[in-house]
């Protein structure tokens, strides 16, 4: 197994990934990213993510992707995990774990005082999981998001 950063040859592959976490999470509706948008995101001069592959016999058969935080209460840097998947075939070899670990990895060589993720109400597994990690589940959290529609009509009322 290797755990390693995307190659941008290897886009679709990590699209590949994130459509099968959408339809995973039961939302395969709402994917909207391309191989376009990916490179993008990842790959121009002033990147907004990152992502991590596991390799296994020379196949992605996982991911992390993940970006830059801030919390003002710690005054430190953070990691935000976007998304952690693994193909089904594939679970249960540690290779979720290896991606933490990396991931981890990048979080203390940039001084970061957390890394923060969601997980799904119904995610039992992937709770456990991030539970044996030594990761604490916040149950009295609630996303609030407010979606691109509503982004650029408050910015126009908002606007001086």
């Amino acid at each position: 197994m290797l755990i390693r950063d995307v190659k941008e040859t290897e886009l679709p592959a990590l699209l590949d990934l994130i459509k099968a976490k959408a339809t995973f999470d039961g939302c395969p509706d709402s994917l909207m990213a391309t191989v376009d948008s990916l490179r993008e995101a990842l790959f121009s001069s002033n990147p907004r993510a990152h992502a991590l592959v596991a390799e296994v016999d020379g196949e992605i058969v996982g991911m992390a992707t993940y970006y830059a935080t801030f919390s003002s209460f710690i005054s430190k840097p953070g990691l935000w995990l976007d998304d952690l998947f693994v193909q089904e075939p594939s679970r249960n070899l540690g290779i979720g774990d290896a991606l933490m670990k990396r991931l981890c990895s990048i979080a203390a060589a940039a001084g970061c005082g957390r890394v923060e993720w969601h997980v799904l109400h119904a995610n039992e597994g992937g709770k456990r999981f991030y539970r044996r990690l030594g990761a604490t589940i916040r149950e009295s959290e609630r996303l609030v998001r407010v979606t691109e529609g509503t982004i650029l009509a408050l910015a126009q009322t908002g606007s001086a």
